[in-house]
């Protein structure tokens, strides 16, 4: 059984071999790995010692405190938060052994391509077709709001693969090389004038049976794993006391005080607790997640993730008054990751209209709450039981 102690000598060994401040980067990384530094709850040899998920925490911070270098999550946050938990619980060995490094390492960041223009909260209504050729599927559709496509090397991706059955029933789940011929990625860009998200456009791609996971059909249960993982990793981030949106309002009306109304100490006071309260409550949430999968509570979670960010990022635009409407710049850009915290109040204002869409949007993610949390009777669905092939659409 390893325990922290354990934990902490293997850590120190791991430092003592790879020095972080004399070691390549990389290198550090792919040793950390092969140690099962990585995730100390996944099975040895894929990055971890089967310990409990919990001890992770005793690693971490005997990491940070020699100042090793990380894996810069934020930039690969699809691959470690989504992708890399469905693999493990439904990837062949060969598969495990192919992606599972050098998605943690950084080497290959992932995407994720689930919604399609006429199926976006009605996801299992996707129209993109994989057909079967030899060992080899062949796919043609559309995806959008994929964030991070232009970085990407794979992607997680749900086709149609049987449109004879109902819509959950004939989807397949699979993993897309963002390099091969026929994978064309558009920009969109947002109010915010970057262009994190894209449109991907696949045309005769050719995606081996090797790189499927989990049964034929059986992709709207494998993608379950992927959505409840999702939420959890967007809405249960592990955040320091005014850690995320509320800290830069925080500190304004604290260095501020010209800037100070009675009305806006109450909204102010509210929207600190409320985000105290989501905070200790996405950490009790980890702490479930150290006995099993992640759950349906996750959807609670991402619904409050985006209503205190809409809420929080408002309330500072309106604290500062004329200079909340400033901006510091529109160029169309694409960037590899989403920084709330590092931009002005305007950005922050404008990218958290996202946060109710992204990950599931909030009115979905109520419905879900309400049956498979609350346990409420389910809203009537007349499609269950129509093959997808006679759906109106």
């Amino acid at each position: 059984m390893t325990d922290a102690a354990e934990l902490r000598r293997r850590t120190a060994e791991l430092l003592s071999a790879y020095p972080p401040a004399t070691t390549d980067r990389l290198d550090f990384l792919k040793a950390r790995f092969d140690a099962g530094l990585a995730w100390v709850h996944y099975p040895e040899g894929l990055g971890g010692l089967g310990a409990p998920r919990s001890l992770q925490a005793v690693v971490d911070a005997a990491l940070e405190a020699a100042e090793a270098p990380d894996n810069d999550a934020r930039r690969n946050g699809i691959g470690l938060g989504m992708a890399a938990p469905t693999i493990l619980k439904y990837g062949t060995q060969e598969q495990k052994q192919r992606f599972l490094r050098p998605l943690w390492i950084g080497e290959e960041v992932w995407c994720q391509l689930f919604s399609e223009p006429g199926a976006g909260s009605d996801l299992a209504a996707l129209g993109t077709r994989a057909v079967r050729e030899g060992d080899d599927w062949i796919v043609n559709g559309q995806k959008v709001w994929t964030s991070g496509a232009h970085n990407s090397r794979w992607a997680i991706l749900i086709a149609r693969t049987d449109p004879d059955v109902p819509k959950h029933a004939g989807i397949t789940y699979f993993v897309c090389d963002m390099t091969d011929p026929g994978v064309e990625v558009r920009p969109l860009r947002q109010i915010t004038g970057e262009a994190e998200f894209n449109e991907v456009f696949l045309t005769d791609v050719r995606i081996p049976d090797a790189h499927r996971l989990g049964e034929v059909g059986d992709g709207w249960r494998v993608a379950q794993t992927t959505l409840n993982n999702e939420r959890v990793a967007i809405g249960g981030m592990r955040l320091p006391r005014e850690g995320g949106m509320i800290g830069p309002v925080a500190r304004t009306w604290r260095e501020r005080p010209d800037l100070r109304t009675a009305d806006l100490h109450q909204r102010l006071l509210k929207l600190w607790v409320d985000a105290e309260v989501a905070r200790l409550t996405g950490e009790r949430l980890r702490q479930q997640l150290t006995v099993g999968q992640p759950g349906p509570e996750g959807a609670g979670m991402k619904l409050a993730f985006a209503r205190l960010n809409q809420e929080i990022s408002g309330l500072e635009v309106e604290l500062l008054g004329e200079e909340g409407l400033l901006y510091d710049d529109w160029t169309m850009r694409r960037p590899e990751l989403v920084d709330f915290t590092g931009r002005e109040a305007g950005y922050r204002y404008l990218r958290s209209k996202g946060n109710s869409i992204e990950g599931g949007t909030s009115e979905v993610l109520l419905n879900i709450v309400a049956e498979r949390v609350l346990g409420l009777p389910a809203e009537p669905r007349t499609d269950k039981d129509v093959a997808w092939k006679d759906l109106t659409r």
